[in-house]
């Protein structure tokens, strides 16, 4: 079964850098769907990126020309690249693969 574990979150001063990870186990298939969503502190989970076809990222409005979303289909991975960190990016960030739900990783945007 498919299982993304998530990786690089961390805590970050505003107008820094932060490259997360996700690695799924077992077998999918190169146009799985891949994404990251996030949940700040009392809201919803909101979708921040995903990827389908390589070369195809689909973006939030608050994510574009900040965040940039790959993949690597050899090791079952996608990546989120966000510059540009504000504090309102603040957020347990989600990966999904597929329909699968990985388990987050704390971003901290702060001074």
């Amino acid at each position: 079964q498919v299982q993304p574990v998530e990786s690089g979150g961390g805590l970050v001063q505003p107008g820094g850098s932060l490259r997360l990870s996700c690695a799924a186990s077992g077998s999918i298939f190169s146009t799985t769907a891949m994404g990251w969503y996030r949940q700040a502190p009392g809201k919803g989970r909101e979708f921040v990126a995903s990827i389908h076809i390589p070369g195809y990222p689909i973006y939030a409005d608050s994510a574009k020309g900040r965040f940039s979303i790959s993949r690597d289909n050899a090791k079952n991975t996608v990546y989120l690249q966000m510059n540009s960190l504000k504090p309102e990016d603040t957020a347990v960030y989600y990966c999904q693969v597929g329909h699968i739900w990985g388990q987050g990783t704390q971003v901290t945007v702060s001074s």
